[in-house]
C-alpha cells in the first residue's frame, strides 16, 4: 500500500497528493516527490513505473525482494537496496527497503518491516534548508536512519554475550551455552550480512566518481561510511568474542569431566585394595598365611581400612577427591 506520496518545492512540503497528480508537479522546476509503500502489490509498482519511468529490472527486484544490499545506476537514476534489521523475540527479522532515486523523485518500497520511516519525513521537514539538495538527501536520511538502526541490535547481541559469559564461568557449562551461543553468531552472522554490503554502496556515493544526482553531499554519505566501518569492526570484534567464549566452555566441560574422571578413579581405588584382599583369601587355598591365625579376619579387616585411608589422604592432598 502507498503510505505517503508527498510533493516538495525548494525544501518546503507543499501537500500530500495522489499519484495521478505526480507528473504536473514533476514538470515545475525545484520540485520533487517522496513516495514511500509497504508491501505495495504488482499493480502499485506498474503505476510507479510508468509515473517515475523506473528501470524494469530495478522494478522486477523490488517486487520480488530478498536482495542483497547493493547500488545500481540507471542513466540518470539510482537505485538501492538497504536490508532492515528488527528484534522479534529472540530472534532479528530481517526486512529490505528499495529506493528509486531520481532527479525529481525519491520513492521508498519497504518490505517485511513494521518500523518505518515517519521520523525521517519530520526530520527532513525540519531541515528546509538541506531539503534543498532534492531526493539525495532524503536518500542520505534514509541510509543514515537504516544504519543507526543496527546499533540498538549490536547493542543487543553484545549484551547477549556477557550474560552468556556470565553463566559459563559461574559453573553453567552446559549445552544449552553452546546452543545459546551458536544462535548469537548467528544473529551476528544476519547483521554482518547486512551491513558489510553497504560499505560498497556508501563509498560509491562519497568517493571516486559520484553520481550526479548525489554530487554536493559527499561529506553526508562519508559519515554514514565511516559508521558502517564502526559497525564492521564491532561486529568482529563480537564474532572472535563468540568463538573465544566457545572454546572457553568446551575446554571448561572438559576441565569438569576431568575431574569427574579423577574423582571415579580414586574411588574405584578404594574398593579394589578390599576386593584384592578379599580376593586372595577367598581362593581357599591350605597353605595360606595366616589361615588357622584366630586374629587373621580382624587383621585382613584392618589392613584394608588402612589402606583405604592412606588412600583417601593421597587422594585428598592431590585433590582428587
Amino acid at each position: 500500500m502507498i503510505v505517503n506520496c508527498v510533493a516538495y518545492d525548494r525544501g518546503q512540503k507543499l501537500s500530500d497528493i495522489p499519484l495521478k497528480e505526480v507528473r504536473s508537479h514533476l514538470a515545475k522546476p525545484g520540485c520533487f516527490v517522496w513516495v514511500a509503500l509497504k508491501d505495495p502489490e504488482v499493480a502499485e509498482l506498474a503505476t510507479l513505473q510508468e509515473e517515475f519511468s523506473l528501470h524494469e529490472l530495478a522494478i522486477e527486484d523490488a517486487q520480488h525482494g530478498h536482495q542483497r544490499p547493493k547500488i545500481e545506476e540507471y542513466g540518470s537514476s539510482l537505485f538501492i537496496v538497504l536490508h532492515l534489521i528488527e528484534p522479534v523475540g529472540a530472534e532479528l527479522q530481517t526486512g529490505e527497503v528499495a529506493i528509486f532515486v531520481g532527479p525529481q523523485y525519491i520513492v521508498s518500497v519497504r518490505r517485511d518491516a513494521q518500523l518505518g520511516f515517519v521520523d525521517v519525513r519530520r526530520r527532513c521537514e525540519q531541515e528546509p534548508e538541506l531539503l534543498q539538495h532534492g531526493p539525495a538527501y532524503v536518500l542520505y536520511a534514509l541510509m543514515d536512519n537504516v544504519v543507526d538502526r543496527y546499533f540498538p541490535v549490536l547493542d543487543r547481541l553484545s549484551a547477549e554475550i556477557e550474560e552468556i559469559e556470565d553463566r559459563i564461568f559461574a559453573g553453567q557449562t552446559t549445552r544449552a551455552q553452546i546452543e545459546a551461543l551458536y544462535s548469537l553468531k548467528r544473529k551476528l552472522m544476519t547483521l554482518h550480512h547486512a551491513t558489510q554490503p553497504l560499505l560498497e554502496v556508501a563509498g560509491k556515493l562519497h568517493g571516486g566518481r559520484v553520481p550526479p544526482i548525489c554530487s554536493g553531499l559527499q561529506d553526508y554519505f562519508r559519515d554514514v561510511y565511516d559508521h558502517l566501518v564502526r559497525l564492521g569492526q564491532s561486529i568482529d570484534n563480537l564474532r572472535d568474542m563468540v568463538a573465544t567464549a566457545i572454546s572457553v566452555n568446551l575446554s571448561l566441560i572438559t576441565i569438569q569431566e576431568n575431574e569427574v574422571t579423577k574423582r571415579l578413579a580414586a574411588y574405584a581405588a578404594l574398593v579394589a585394595v578390599p576386593t584384592m584382599v578379599a580376593g586372595v583369601y577367598g581362593m581357599n587355598f591350605s597353605n595360606m598365611p595366616e589361615l588357622q591365625w584366630s586374629y587373621g579376619y580382624p587383621a585382613a579387616l584392618a589392613t584394608m581400612v588402612l589402606i583405604d585411608l592412606y588412600l583417601v589422604y593421597r587422594f585428598k592432598k592431590a585433590k582428587w577427591m
